[in-house]
């Protein structure tokens, strides 16, 4: 089924940048060598959701014609598949090799609040949107794609005001820990998964997972209200993010934005990530099976903003592969609780080289504008964390330069909580924090490299 000649050409027009694989002006004045990642190669056929059965009312289930449009395009050896104007309500989708998920303007994918659809079996539910060791994969267009987070996520009480507190009852649900947690279990209209509140919160799930695959692009789309993380490429190559909204509620559970796992050729330009947890986050496996996985690598993060967030830019906490050739550039944070974050533990970590960030403007920054933490405890919601006592997987979070940075507002200027063995070889240029509370808190024998900086206060 062909679509209109004026569609294709409007579909082109709205993703030029992306279809054009043009991002050379991003790769101008590098510190280092890097190389823009290749364009998926998508044959110029095109499908209308409608189609295949589909209605856009905010009602009609469309699982099934996703499923028979990707089928037909695949047949077809690829190609677009356009989801018009309307609120395209939905299960799981499985995106193919030579596929371009298209929204047009005004048009949005919803995931269902029918949990089951995602989770079979008492197993951990699967992707809102995924695609698996396939090549030359897209999404883009203007319109949104939500995620339905709600009825997945559990809330702290501290996090919400009375009257959202209210609306999540009004869902049913399970207070815990003398009403200082809600958890969308026993709701009124959906049944439960599994047995048990805090099994059933194991198995949240990402909105867009990309595994092992080649040639991608997300240009364009808003991404909001993940059951937990927004999008994740894992184990992906020749990776291209431009122009993307992400968001969700500042207090959403592991509301995590971008997060690119032991990706490699990745750039992450002109987003906007405005949500609960951190903001673009590189990661790269824990423990030995991170070893056989590799490295974050030849990344590009430049001119992003990032409002709400745990970290406008974040390594860890788990980096056991290693992070290694990554530019920061040109990127602004405002309102986010750090603004570079280094995290990491033993049992977690891993080693990093050849990163480099420069031109940083952040404002109101909760806490510090630069912090190294080697202590970090990952603690499921409702649950106790500790420290793994264990020699192995140490973090080393090293050769890092960081440069013009402007900071106004940070309580803290430069913390690091960690020891010389696992924070060294740290280069600070020509930066200017200025901190309400303290200019900085280094643990004993931790020394950094700076020239020209002004750590300064009222």
């Amino acid at each position: 089924m062909k679509y209109s000649k004026l569609a294709i050409a409007l579909c082109l027009l709205a993703a030029l940048p992306a279809r054009g694989g043009d991002y050379a002006r991003y790769y101008q004045n590098l510190p280092i060598a890097l190389t823009e990642p290749q364009a998926p190669v998508i044959p110029e056929y095109s499908v209308s959701l409608a189609d295949f059965g589909g209605v856009g009312d905010g009602v009609t289930l469309n699982t099934d014609a996703f499923a028979k449009a990707v089928k037909a395009l695949v047949k077809q050896g690829g190609g677009h598949l356009v989801v018009p104007a309307g609120i395209w309500l939905t299960g799981p989708i499985v995106l193919k090799s030579g596929i371009d998920l298209h929204l047009e303007k005004n048009a949005m994918i919803l995931m269902s609040p029918d949990r089951a659809l995602f989770a079979k079996d008492g197993k951990k539910a699967v992707p809102c949107i995924s695609a698996s060791k396939c090549k030359d994969v897209s999404i883009s267009g203007e319109g949104i794609i939500d995620g339905n987070g709600e009825w997945w996520r559990a809330v702290k009480r501290s996090k919400v005001s009375d009257v959202e507190w209210k609306d999540y009852h009004r869902m049913g649900g399970t207070d815990a820990d003398g009403g200082s947690l809600w958890y969308p279990y026993d709701l009124t209209r959906f049944p439960n998964l599994v047995e048990g509140y805090k099994e059933q919160e194991k198995l949240r799930n990402h909105l867009i997972r990309l595994t092992d695959c080649e040639r991608v692009r997300i240009c364009g789309v808003t991404i909001q209200n993940s059951p937990r993380f927004h999008l994740v490429p894992q184990r992906c190559s020749q990776v291209a993010i431009v122009g993307v909204t992400v968001r969700c509620p500042w207090n959403a559970q592991n509301g995590d934005g971008i997060d690119l796992m032991q990706s490699s050729d990745v750039l992450v330009a002109d987003c906007t990530v405005d949500v609960g947890d951190d903001g673009i986050c590189l990661k790269a496996g824990a423990g030995a099976a991170a070893l056989e996985d590799g490295p974050v690598a030849r990344v590009l993060v430049r001119g992003n903003t990032v409002f709400h967030a745990h970290g406008g830019f974040v390594i860890g906490s788990e980096f056991s592969g290693g992070v290694t050739d990554v530019a920061v550039l040109d990127n602004t944070f405002s309102g986010t609780d750090t603004g570079l974050r280094f995290k990491s533990a033993p049992g977690r970590g891993g080693k990093t080289s050849r990163l480099y960030i420069d031109n940083v403007i952040m404002s109101d920054i909760r806490d510090q504008a630069i912090v190294f933490e080697t202590g970090y405890v990952n603690v499921h919601v409702g649950e106790k964390g500790s420290m793994e006592q264990t020699g192995e997987f140490i973090p080393e979070f090293s050769d890092i330069t960081i440069s013009n940075v402007i900071c106004r507002d940070a309580r803290i200027g430069i913390a690091v909580n960690s020891t010389p063995e696992m924070v060294h070889d740290i280069s600070l240029r020509h930066c200017t924090i200025f901190c309400s509370e303290s200019c900085s808190e280094l643990s004993e024998g931790i020394k950094l490299d700076m020239e020209d900086v002004r750590l300064m206060g009222y």
